[in-house]
Protein backbone atom coordinates (compact mmCIF):
# COMPACT_ATOMS: atom_id res chain seq x y z
CA UNK A 1 0.00 0.00 0.00
CA UNK A 2 1.60 3.28 -1.40
CA UNK A 3 1.88 6.29 1.47
CA UNK A 4 -1.28 8.25 -0.55
CA UNK A 5 -3.55 4.60 0.42
CA UNK A 6 -2.24 4.54 3.96
CA UNK A 7 -3.39 8.24 4.03
CA UNK A 8 -6.39 7.91 2.34
CA UNK A 9 -7.23 4.49 4.75
CA UNK A 10 -6.30 6.32 7.97
CA UNK A 11 -8.62 8.92 7.14
CA UNK A 12 -11.83 6.83 6.04
CA UNK A 13 -10.79 5.03 9.75
CA UNK A 14 -11.46 8.54 11.26
CA UNK A 15 -7.79 9.37 12.34
CA UNK A 16 -6.44 12.09 13.66
CA UNK A 17 -3.52 14.10 11.81
CA UNK A 18 -2.59 17.27 11.99
CA UNK A 19 -4.20 20.05 9.64
CA UNK A 20 -1.77 21.04 7.11
CA UNK A 21 -1.99 24.15 7.77
CA UNK A 22 -0.52 23.81 11.31
CA UNK A 23 2.29 21.49 10.22
CA UNK A 24 3.07 24.39 7.90
CA UNK A 25 3.62 26.92 10.35
CA UNK A 26 5.64 24.44 12.37
CA UNK A 27 7.72 24.38 9.55
CA UNK A 28 7.94 28.20 9.97
CA UNK A 29 8.67 28.02 13.51
CA UNK A 30 11.31 25.41 13.35
CA UNK A 31 13.20 27.20 10.75
CA UNK A 32 13.00 30.17 12.16
CA UNK A 33 14.40 28.31 15.70
CA UNK A 34 17.60 26.85 13.21
CA UNK A 35 18.29 29.99 11.62
CA UNK A 36 17.74 32.43 14.18
CA UNK A 37 17.83 31.82 17.83
CA UNK A 38 20.11 28.73 18.02
CA UNK A 39 23.10 30.34 16.21
CA UNK A 40 22.41 33.03 18.83
CA UNK A 41 21.92 31.59 21.74
CA UNK A 42 25.29 29.54 21.49
CA UNK A 43 26.91 32.56 22.16
CA UNK A 44 25.18 33.01 25.65
CA UNK A 45 26.50 31.52 29.38
CA UNK A 46 24.84 28.05 29.93
CA UNK A 47 22.25 29.44 32.24
CA UNK A 48 21.32 32.89 30.13
CA UNK A 49 17.62 33.64 29.66
CA UNK A 50 17.71 36.61 27.84
CA UNK A 51 19.70 37.78 24.37
CA UNK A 52 21.36 41.15 24.72
CA UNK A 53 18.80 44.00 23.86
CA UNK A 54 19.89 44.48 20.47
CA UNK A 55 19.96 40.70 19.50
CA UNK A 56 16.25 40.54 20.98
CA UNK A 57 14.83 43.26 19.14
CA UNK A 58 16.32 42.12 15.77
CA UNK A 59 14.76 38.97 16.71
CA UNK A 60 11.65 40.22 17.46
CA UNK A 61 11.48 42.10 14.13
CA UNK A 62 11.84 39.04 12.31
CA UNK A 63 9.36 37.41 14.11
CA UNK A 64 7.15 39.99 13.35
CA UNK A 65 7.66 39.67 9.68
CA UNK A 66 6.85 35.98 9.73
CA UNK A 67 3.84 36.69 11.21
CA UNK A 68 4.61 35.16 14.86
CA UNK A 69 4.08 37.75 16.71
CA UNK A 70 2.71 37.63 20.49
CA UNK A 71 1.08 34.35 19.20
CA UNK A 72 -1.56 34.53 22.17
CA UNK A 73 -2.70 38.18 21.79
CA UNK A 74 -5.80 38.63 19.10
CA UNK A 75 -4.94 40.19 15.92
CA UNK A 76 -7.21 42.81 16.00
CA UNK A 77 -4.60 44.17 18.87
CA UNK A 78 -1.28 43.47 16.43
CA UNK A 79 -1.13 40.12 17.42
CA UNK A 80 -0.28 36.61 15.49
CA UNK A 81 -3.97 35.76 17.21
CA UNK A 82 -3.32 32.08 16.99
CA UNK A 83 -6.03 29.29 17.90
CA UNK A 84 -4.90 27.40 20.69
CA UNK A 85 -4.04 24.38 18.59
CA UNK A 86 -1.61 26.37 16.57
CA UNK A 87 -0.21 28.22 19.94
CA UNK A 88 0.85 24.51 20.94
CA UNK A 89 2.69 23.91 17.53
CA UNK A 90 4.61 27.06 18.15
CA UNK A 91 5.32 26.41 21.86
CA UNK A 92 7.02 23.11 20.80
CA UNK A 93 9.12 24.61 18.44
CA UNK A 94 10.03 27.56 20.53
CA UNK A 95 10.65 25.36 23.40
CA UNK A 96 13.19 23.43 21.66
CA UNK A 97 17.05 25.62 22.55
CA UNK A 98 18.40 26.06 25.88
CA UNK A 99 16.27 28.58 27.62
CA UNK A 100 13.33 27.53 25.91
CA UNK A 101 11.59 25.95 29.29
CA UNK A 102 11.35 28.99 30.55
CA UNK A 103 11.57 31.62 27.66
CA UNK A 104 10.07 30.31 24.53
CA UNK A 105 12.92 30.87 21.63
CA UNK A 106 14.74 33.48 24.22
CA UNK A 107 11.45 36.18 23.76
CA UNK A 108 12.30 36.52 20.04
CA UNK A 109 8.08 36.00 19.73
CA UNK A 110 7.33 38.78 22.26
CA UNK A 111 5.63 38.62 25.66
CA UNK A 112 1.77 38.71 25.10
CA UNK A 113 0.40 40.31 27.65
CA UNK A 114 -2.03 38.41 30.13
CA UNK A 115 -5.06 37.96 28.11
CA UNK A 116 -7.49 38.68 30.44
CA UNK A 117 -6.36 42.67 30.21
CA UNK A 118 -8.79 42.32 26.74
CA UNK A 119 -11.46 41.85 29.01
CA UNK A 120 -10.68 45.48 30.71
CA UNK A 121 -12.18 49.16 29.10
CA UNK A 122 -10.58 50.02 25.88
CA UNK A 123 -9.07 52.64 27.96
CA UNK A 124 -7.03 49.95 29.71
CA UNK A 125 -6.33 47.98 26.64
CA UNK A 126 -5.14 51.36 24.90
CA UNK A 127 -2.98 52.08 28.19
CA UNK A 128 -1.71 49.24 29.13
CA UNK A 129 -2.03 46.08 26.40
CA UNK A 130 -0.93 48.03 22.90
CA UNK A 131 2.22 49.42 24.61
CA UNK A 132 3.54 45.78 25.75
CA UNK A 133 2.77 44.41 22.44
CA UNK A 134 3.98 47.35 20.24
CA UNK A 135 7.18 47.48 22.28
CA UNK A 136 7.79 44.33 22.95
CA UNK A 137 7.44 44.69 26.99
CA UNK A 138 7.11 42.48 29.70
CA UNK A 139 4.19 41.63 32.31
CA UNK A 140 3.43 39.85 35.50
CA UNK A 141 0.69 38.10 37.04
CA UNK A 142 0.46 37.95 40.73
CA UNK A 143 -1.70 35.23 42.12
CA UNK A 144 0.11 33.11 44.36
CA UNK A 145 1.11 33.91 48.02
CA UNK A 146 2.82 32.67 51.48
CA UNK A 147 -0.11 31.28 52.38
CA UNK A 148 -0.86 29.04 49.26
CA UNK A 149 -1.06 29.12 45.73
CA UNK A 150 -3.01 26.00 44.73
CA UNK A 151 -6.36 27.29 46.31
CA UNK A 152 -6.06 31.00 45.44
CA UNK A 153 -9.77 31.43 46.32
CA UNK A 154 -9.25 30.98 49.66
CA UNK A 155 -6.03 31.59 50.08
CA UNK A 156 -5.35 34.86 48.99
CA UNK A 157 -5.07 37.44 52.20
CA UNK A 158 -3.90 40.88 49.73
CA UNK A 159 -6.56 43.23 50.61
CA UNK A 160 -8.12 45.67 48.35
CA UNK A 161 -9.96 48.38 50.21
CA UNK A 162 -11.80 51.18 48.01
CA UNK A 163 -10.75 55.06 49.16
CA UNK A 164 -12.34 57.36 46.87
CA UNK A 165 -11.79 57.20 43.45
CA UNK A 166 -9.00 54.02 44.69
CA UNK A 167 -8.17 51.24 45.88
CA UNK A 168 -5.36 50.69 48.66
CA UNK A 169 -3.66 47.18 48.32
CA UNK A 170 -1.64 45.60 51.37
CA UNK A 171 -0.13 42.20 51.25
CA UNK A 172 2.29 40.13 49.92
CA UNK A 173 2.90 38.11 46.85
CA UNK A 174 5.31 35.23 45.62
CA UNK A 175 6.76 33.32 42.93
CA UNK A 176 5.69 36.17 40.78
CA UNK A 177 7.71 35.40 37.00
CA UNK A 178 8.96 38.46 34.94
CA UNK A 179 8.30 41.03 37.87
CA UNK A 180 11.29 43.10 37.94
CA UNK A 181 11.41 43.57 33.90
CA UNK A 182 7.85 43.82 33.67
CA UNK A 183 5.85 47.53 33.37
CA UNK A 184 2.83 46.51 34.51
CA UNK A 185 0.86 43.80 35.79
CA UNK A 186 -2.22 42.03 37.25
CA UNK A 187 -2.74 41.84 40.79
CA UNK A 188 -5.64 39.80 42.31
CA UNK A 189 -6.64 40.73 45.95
CA UNK A 190 -9.49 40.39 47.99
CA UNK A 191 -12.38 43.20 48.02
CA UNK A 192 -15.01 40.92 50.71
CA UNK A 193 -14.39 39.75 53.92
CA UNK A 194 -15.51 36.53 53.19
CA UNK A 195 -12.72 33.88 51.94
CA UNK A 196 -15.12 33.19 48.67
CA UNK A 197 -14.27 33.19 45.32
CA UNK A 198 -16.83 35.62 44.51
CA UNK A 199 -14.92 38.21 46.53
CA UNK A 200 -11.38 38.22 44.10
CA UNK A 201 -11.08 41.39 42.33
CA UNK A 202 -8.33 41.88 39.74
CA UNK A 203 -6.07 45.19 39.54
CA UNK A 204 -3.85 46.51 37.00
CA UNK A 205 -0.58 47.60 39.06
CA UNK A 206 2.31 49.45 37.41
CA UNK A 207 5.43 48.66 38.71
CA UNK A 208 7.16 51.66 40.01
CA UNK A 209 3.71 52.17 42.12
CA UNK A 210 4.77 54.27 45.50
CA UNK A 211 4.36 51.01 47.96
CA UNK A 212 5.52 48.39 46.08
CA UNK A 213 8.48 46.34 46.12
CA UNK A 214 10.31 43.10 45.05
CA UNK A 215 12.70 40.70 46.89
CA UNK A 216 14.49 38.20 44.32
CA UNK A 217 13.75 34.70 45.18
CA UNK A 218 16.83 32.01 44.29
CA UNK A 219 15.68 29.03 42.99
CA UNK A 220 16.98 25.84 41.15
CA UNK A 221 17.00 28.05 37.33
CA UNK A 222 18.82 31.28 36.97
CA UNK A 223 15.58 33.14 36.47
CA UNK A 224 13.80 33.78 39.51
CA UNK A 225 10.57 34.61 40.81
CA UNK A 226 9.96 37.88 43.17
CA UNK A 227 7.86 38.48 46.41
CA UNK A 228 6.17 41.78 45.91
CA UNK A 229 5.07 43.20 49.01
CA UNK A 230 1.95 45.85 48.93
CA UNK A 231 2.02 48.57 51.17
CA UNK A 232 -0.45 51.11 51.36
CA UNK A 233 -0.77 50.69 47.69
CA UNK A 234 -2.85 53.30 46.19
CA UNK A 235 -4.07 51.82 42.34
CA UNK A 236 -6.91 54.67 40.78
CA UNK A 237 -10.51 52.67 39.72
CA UNK A 238 -10.02 53.18 36.19
CA UNK A 239 -7.17 50.09 36.79
CA UNK A 240 -9.86 47.83 38.12
CA UNK A 241 -10.37 45.29 35.61
CA UNK A 242 -14.13 44.74 35.62
CA UNK A 243 -16.36 44.69 38.69
CA UNK A 244 -15.69 43.92 41.94
CA UNK A 245 -15.43 40.39 42.61
CA UNK A 246 -14.97 39.46 39.30
CA UNK A 247 -11.78 38.75 39.28
CA UNK A 248 -11.50 35.22 38.86
CA UNK A 249 -14.66 34.96 36.44
CA UNK A 250 -12.54 36.97 33.71
CA UNK A 251 -9.91 35.21 34.06
CA UNK A 252 -10.57 31.55 34.15
CA UNK A 253 -11.04 30.89 30.39
CA UNK A 254 -7.34 32.45 29.96
CA UNK A 255 -6.20 30.12 32.95
CA UNK A 256 -7.30 27.07 32.17
CA UNK A 257 -6.07 27.95 27.93
CA UNK A 258 -2.99 28.37 29.39
CA UNK A 259 -2.26 25.00 30.59
CA UNK A 260 -2.58 23.72 27.31
CA UNK A 261 0.78 25.32 25.35
CA UNK A 262 2.56 25.21 28.68
CA UNK A 263 2.29 21.28 28.46
CA UNK A 264 3.47 21.52 24.88
CA UNK A 265 6.37 23.43 25.63
CA UNK A 266 7.35 21.18 27.93
CA UNK A 267 6.87 18.39 25.35
CA UNK A 268 9.05 20.21 23.08
CA UNK A 269 11.89 20.01 25.59
CA UNK A 270 11.67 16.10 26.06
CA UNK A 271 11.82 15.98 22.31
CA UNK A 272 15.00 18.43 21.74
CA UNK A 273 16.06 15.36 24.56
CA UNK A 274 15.15 12.91 23.41
CA UNK A 275 16.88 13.64 19.83
CA UNK A 276 20.07 14.34 21.20
CA UNK A 277 19.64 10.72 22.84
CA UNK A 278 19.44 8.90 19.57
CA UNK A 279 22.05 10.44 17.79
CA UNK A 280 24.25 9.88 21.08
CA UNK A 281 23.89 6.31 21.57
CA UNK A 282 24.28 6.10 17.50
CA UNK A 283 27.82 7.64 17.68
CA UNK A 284 28.35 6.29 21.18
CA UNK A 285 30.40 3.04 21.51
CA UNK A 286 31.25 0.76 24.40
CA UNK A 287 32.16 -2.28 24.63
CA UNK A 288 33.07 -2.56 20.87
CA UNK A 289 29.40 -1.21 20.18
CA UNK A 290 27.43 1.54 19.83
CA UNK A 291 24.82 2.56 22.96
CA UNK A 292 22.30 2.18 19.85
CA UNK A 293 22.66 -1.93 20.60
CA UNK A 294 22.45 -2.24 23.98
CA UNK A 295 19.22 -3.14 25.69
CA UNK A 296 18.90 -0.86 27.62
CA UNK A 297 19.46 1.61 26.15
CA UNK A 298 16.94 0.83 23.52
CA UNK A 299 14.37 0.11 25.69
CA UNK A 300 14.63 3.48 27.38
CA UNK A 301 14.61 5.27 24.02
CA UNK A 302 11.42 3.62 22.99
CA UNK A 303 9.94 3.96 26.33
CA UNK A 304 10.18 7.91 25.92
CA UNK A 305 9.16 7.81 22.26
CA UNK A 306 6.00 6.20 23.29
CA UNK A 307 5.30 8.55 26.15
CA UNK A 308 6.09 11.68 24.07
CA UNK A 309 3.39 10.25 21.26
CA UNK A 310 0.97 9.75 24.01
CA UNK A 311 1.20 12.97 25.65
CA UNK A 312 1.11 15.03 22.21
CA UNK A 313 -2.21 13.70 21.61
CA UNK A 314 -3.70 14.19 24.75
CA UNK A 315 -2.57 18.06 24.78
CA UNK A 316 -3.46 18.79 21.10
CA UNK A 317 -6.67 16.84 21.68
CA UNK A 318 -7.11 19.67 24.68
CA UNK A 319 -6.71 22.25 22.24
CA UNK A 320 -8.57 21.28 19.01
CA UNK A 321 -11.61 21.11 21.94
CA UNK A 322 -10.96 24.30 23.11
CA UNK A 323 -10.93 25.55 19.63
CA UNK A 324 -14.05 23.75 18.99
CA UNK A 325 -15.56 25.78 21.88
CA UNK A 326 -15.58 23.39 24.73
CA UNK A 327 -15.07 23.33 28.12
CA UNK A 328 -11.44 22.04 28.26
CA UNK A 329 -11.21 22.21 32.58
CA UNK A 330 -10.71 18.51 32.66
CA UNK A 331 -8.82 17.93 29.69
CA UNK A 332 -6.16 20.74 30.13
CA UNK A 333 -5.39 20.31 33.75
CA UNK A 334 -5.09 16.11 32.26
CA UNK A 335 -2.57 17.40 29.53
CA UNK A 336 -1.39 19.52 32.21
CA UNK A 337 0.16 16.28 34.19
CA UNK A 338 1.01 13.86 31.47
CA UNK A 339 2.79 16.19 29.92
CA UNK A 340 4.97 17.68 32.19
CA UNK A 341 5.34 14.46 34.39
CA UNK A 342 6.42 12.65 30.92
CA UNK A 343 8.81 15.34 30.10
CA UNK A 344 10.45 15.10 33.47
CA UNK A 345 11.25 11.51 32.45
CA UNK A 346 12.33 11.84 29.10
CA UNK A 347 15.11 14.23 30.17
CA UNK A 348 16.19 12.03 33.26
CA UNK A 349 16.52 9.55 30.70
CA UNK A 350 18.48 11.00 28.17
CA UNK A 351 20.47 12.16 30.74
CA UNK A 352 20.76 8.51 31.58
CA UNK A 353 22.28 7.94 28.12
CA UNK A 354 24.77 10.74 28.24
CA UNK A 355 26.74 9.21 31.30
CA UNK A 356 28.91 12.31 32.46
CA UNK A 357 28.12 14.26 29.51
CA UNK A 358 24.15 14.56 30.60
CA UNK A 359 25.30 16.50 34.02
CA UNK A 360 27.47 18.26 32.05
CA UNK A 361 27.06 22.08 31.67
CA UNK A 362 28.59 21.42 27.94
CA UNK A 363 24.82 20.48 27.44
CA UNK A 364 21.34 21.62 27.78
CA UNK A 365 19.67 18.68 29.29
CA UNK A 366 20.84 19.59 33.04
CA UNK A 367 19.45 22.89 32.92
CA UNK A 368 16.31 20.96 31.65
CA UNK A 369 16.60 18.50 33.73
CA UNK A 370 16.46 21.69 36.59
CA UNK A 371 13.97 23.31 34.94
CA UNK A 372 11.24 20.39 34.41
CA UNK A 373 10.89 19.95 38.06
CA UNK A 374 9.48 23.45 38.39
CA UNK A 375 6.67 22.63 35.65
CA UNK A 376 5.38 19.84 37.92
CA UNK A 377 4.36 22.64 40.12
CA UNK A 378 3.82 25.60 38.09
CA UNK A 379 0.47 26.37 36.81
CA UNK A 380 -0.98 24.55 39.58
CA UNK A 381 1.29 21.36 40.71
CA UNK A 382 0.42 17.77 39.61
CA UNK A 383 -1.62 16.78 42.77
CA UNK A 384 -4.34 19.60 42.54
CA UNK A 385 -4.94 18.68 38.83
CA UNK A 386 -5.40 15.51 39.70
CA UNK A 387 -7.66 16.59 42.16
CA UNK A 388 -9.58 18.60 39.38
CA UNK A 389 -9.33 14.83 37.14
CA UNK A 390 -11.36 12.41 40.60
CA UNK A 391 -14.02 15.02 41.01
CA UNK A 392 -14.90 15.12 37.25
CA UNK A 393 -15.13 11.39 37.35
CA UNK A 394 -16.22 10.87 40.80
CA UNK A 395 -18.39 13.85 41.49
CA UNK A 396 -18.48 16.06 44.77
CA UNK A 397 -18.58 14.04 47.89
CA UNK A 398 -21.03 16.32 49.15
CA UNK A 399 -23.33 15.43 46.19
CA UNK A 400 -22.71 11.98 47.11
CA UNK A 401 -23.93 11.89 50.71
CA UNK A 402 -27.08 13.60 49.99
CA UNK A 403 -27.90 11.51 47.02
CA UNK A 404 -27.41 8.72 49.65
Amino acid sequence: MDQQMEADADRALGAWEMPEEFEMLRTTARRFMKDEVLPREERLEHDAYAFPDGELSELQRRAREIGLWCVQTPAEYGGAGLNLLAQCVVAEESSQCRMGAYIPAGGAFGFDPPNVIFKGTSDQIEKYARPIIEGGGKTFVAISEPSGGSDPARSIQTRAVRDGNHYVLNGTKVWISGASQAEWGIVYARTGSEKARGNITAFIVERDTPGLTQTRIPVIRSYSPYELTFEDVRVPIENRLGEEGEGFKLAEEWLVHGRVPYAAATLGIAEASLRMAIEWAKDRYLFKSALAEKQAVQWMIADSEIELRAAKLMVYQAAWRADLGRDIKVDASMAKVLATETAGRIVDRCIQIHGGMGVACEMPLERWYREMRIKRIGEGPSEVHRMVVARDILGSPNRRSSAA
